[in-house]
């Protein structure tokens, strides 16, 4: 992946972070809520001892589906080349 190179007339964006927040963070749920001006998404662990908010990212109605759209895009992309991805239902993600 880090040899490809991007498509023709895209632009390379730098991005300046602290190594805390390049780490990235796990999430395994979601939780989205809306107003009429703005989209909130809780990204949350559900571990063991509780249910966690990993992250919270609060976007415009048309940042939102800019998002959506390039979700979209990627797993088309990602299906493509790795196959299907099995969807596990709520129900079954519980710690034993």
């Amino acid at each position: 992946m880090a040899n490809e190179k991007p498509p023709e007339g895209t632009q390379q964006i730098p991005i300046v972070t602290g190594d805390e927040m390049s780490r990235g963070r796990y999430s395994n749920n979601m939780l989205v809520t809306h107003s009429p001006e703005e989209f909130i998404i809780d990204w949350l662990l559900n571990s063991p001892s509780g249910t966690h908010m990993v992250s919270r990212i609060i976007v415009s109605p048309g940042h939102m589906k800019r998002i959506i759209d390039a979700l979209s895009d990627n797993l088309r992309k990602y299906e493509s080349k790795f196959g299907s991805v099995k969807v596990i239902e709520m129900g079954d993600q519980a710690f034993h």
